[in-house]
């Protein structure tokens, strides 16, 4: 083999970038549909009703419990022996991936939500507002700043966490760069390319969570 050689990676960029942007397709849908579940179970927990408060709890420590693949391997052979039928290695993938960040999300949710002072629901009860038009008005906006950079961190932690769908032979960014590294026989080349990719995108990932942190911590 030759010295060090960047012009096979490239003539290799169109397939290295297909990888690339599955990687923050399935970031982006793991992080809207986490959030969105996440805030249901982390309203839930904060409720009254002690057995709801309870499975949710449940929920959340028993996926927090257990790695990530396992909860892919779990959707991706489980679900289709209880359906009776296939439900592919995308989707099974993507429900994994929702379902695991949704217990995170929720503690950062939860915590962010017990950081608002108990006045502000005091004063939305006392301005007429039903418990959701509080939640949704008053709690949530003041929540969000303080959990905005944490969710940004947990974004990112996601985004290096799709590596793992190469267990059930989809294509992220790493998954693609170790083919055409095998491929061209060329790992040295397409692995530093990759070390660089995630080094670049998670240090603006954490550069912007550093930034929402100061301007939350200046208010």
């Amino acid at each position: 083999m030759s010295g060090f050689d960047l012009s096979v990676i490239i003539d290799s960029l169109p397939f290295l970038l297909r990888g690339l942007g599955f990687s923050f397709m399935l970031t982006g849908v793991a992080m809207v549909g986490g959030l969105v579940l996440g805030l249901v179970l982390a309203v839930i927990r904060l409720s009254r009703f002690r057995l709801a408060a309870w499975l949710a709890a449940a929920y959340v420590n028993g996926f927090r419990a257990v790695p990530l693949i396992l909860v892919i391997f779990w959707f991706y052979f489980l679900i289709p022996l209880l359906l009776n039928r296939p439900i592919g290695a995308l989707t099974s993938v993507l429900i994994a991936f929702v379902m695991f960040e949704a217990a995170y999300y929720s503690e950062i949710i939860r915590a962010g939500l017990k950081g608002v002072r108990a006045g502000q629901w005091q004063a939305a009860y006392a301005s007429g507002f039903s418990y959701l038009q509080a939640l949704r008005l008053v709690i949530l906006p003041q929540a969000l700043r303080k959990m905005a950079p944490l969710m940004v961190t947990q974004g990112i932690i996601l985004f290096q966490d799709t590596a793992l769908v190469y267990v059930v032979s989809l294509r992220d960014f790493m998954t693609s760069t170790s083919i055409v590294a095998n491929n061209e026989n060329r790992l040295v080349e397409f692995y530093l390319f990759a070390a660089l990719v995630y080094y670049l995108i998670c240090t603006l990932g954490g550069a912007f969570a550093t930034r929402l942190k100061k301007a939350e911590t200046s208010q």
